[in-house]
């Protein structure tokens, strides 16, 4: 019988990219200065990864799902559990969960701010937590939690609710708060329960001292919540269930850490991991290393800064973003290389002259020590096409990583 592993999957968050003119025509993963990376793909198995599918653009929760080894077209809740769960709130079956914003609105419920300036200390999103979560609408109890800047998420729990709702986030300044809609009737409770919700939150946050401090100080008051990405929760096969392993999840963002505990990993916070350029990336990999040698069988690190730098424009910050990830991998290899095997590849393409998710595939490297590897020398996207995996789908990854780390048993006799 194999000798049993840990397998690791680490994603650089839009990483993928497209040739940049500035950098003579290379892509921020060409152009980085990537010994490990490199030596990995030298030594292992490389290839390209339509993560959905050929010509679809990945959105980053459909995505992870897939990488997971989940079909999104089945297992997809919505956005909005997803980040509840991130966000830790309990969502549960039959729940519906939303991504929020606090907001700035006239007496006319006219949007002036829709992230009513952004910044928020932890002492006033409690503030307005206090007189949100727990509200109660005819038979149906909201549950909501603040998580950083001016998001935050909520939950409503009750019985016949549905996600077949319109957002009332009119996702622009100067424009009303647009009336929630059922989209059938079934979803007309859940319509009814939200408008009037919004309408008592607007009541209770309009008053509230902490909104007469901000505005003394110059700030817009917070003074309701924008809903949108509506979606209900729903059971799905865990990872424990599907494969018999221990999982768990090292991210910095809501909805990444949200994706994961859906389909049944742990979280293993990280001191310092922000999901910016400023991560700790040292901190990052000592966690990674302590989950190897305490048997987690499967781990998930995502990096968000490349992303972030992608969604900017910055070429530069995503080579930095790059480069101490490949710093962060090599001190994960001096440690626990005989102990792994990991894959390393993107979520989406997010090329810096776009700035945004295109269907461009990403690069992907598969390593362990006794790998039968190809003929790549650099991770890149141009290296990675000659590669010895090809073109394969991101639901593909994770039988990959699986199956080299011995927890997935021969397949008949």
């Amino acid at each position: 019988m194999t000798e049993k592993r840990a397998a690791i999957l680490l994603v650089m968050d839009g990483g993928g990219d497209r040739g940049v003119k500035d950098l003579d025509g290379q892509t921020p993963f060409q152009a980085a200065h990537t010994p490990n990376l490199d030596s990995l793909a030298k030594s292992g198995q490389n290839g390209l990864l339509d993560v959905i599918g050929p010509g679809i653009t990945p959105g980053s929760d459909t995505a992870h799902l897939a990488l997971f080894g989940y079909d999104p077209a089945s297992t997809y809740p919505g956005r909005g559990p997803l980040e509840a769960l991130g966000a830790g709130l309990d969502s549960r079956p039959g729940d519906v969960a939303f991504r929020s914003n606090f907001a700035t609105v006239n007496d006319d419920m006219v949007v002036l701010d829709r992230r009513a300036g952004r910044d928020f200390t932890e002492e006033e999103g409690k503030a307005f937590k206090e007189v949100i979560d727990k509200l109660t609408i005819e038979d149906v109890t909201v549950h909501f939690t603040h998580t950083v800047e001016h998001r935050g998420a909520l939950i409503l729990r009750g019985p016949n609710l549905s996600a077949d709702i319109t957002d009332i986030d009119p996702h622009e300044t100067g424009e009303k708060i647009l009336t929630c809609e059922a989209e059938n009737e079934e979803a007309e409770k859940t319509a009814r329960i939200i408008n009037k919700m919004i309408e008592e939150v607007h009541n209770r946050m309009k008053g509230l001292k902490v909104n007469q401090e901000r505005e003394e100080r110059g700030l817009p008051p917070a003074n309701v919540l924008l809903l949108r990405g509506p979606g209900k929760h729903q059971n799905v096969s865990t990872l424990q269930n599907r494969f018999g392993i221990r999982s768990a999840v090292i991210a910095g963002g809501a909805l990444y850490i949200g994706t994961a505990k859906y389909v049944g990993m742990e979280h293993l916070p990280v001191d310092g991991q922000t999901g910016t350029i400023e991560t700790n990336f040292t901190n990052i990999a000592k966690k990674t290393i302590e989950a190897v040698e305490t048997g987690f069988d499967y781990l998930f690190l995502h990096i968000k800064a490349t992303d972030n730098a992608s969604h900017d424009m910055n070429y530069e910050e995503k080579i930095l973003a790059i480069e101490k990830t490949d710093e962060m991998i090599g001190r994960i290899l001096e440690r626990v290389s005989d102990k792994i095997v990991i894959g390393i590849t993107g979520d989406h393409t997010t090329p810096v002259t776009v700035g945004d998710h295109t269907c461009d595939p990403v690069p992907l490297t598969i390593w362990a020590d006794f790998i039968r590897s190809d003929d790549v020398e650099h991770f890149s996207e141009f290296h990675a096409a000659n590669g010895s995996l090809h073109g394969i789908r991101g639901k593909d990854v994770m039988n990959l990583l699986l199956g080299y780390a011995g927890h997935i048993e021969k397949y008949g006799a």
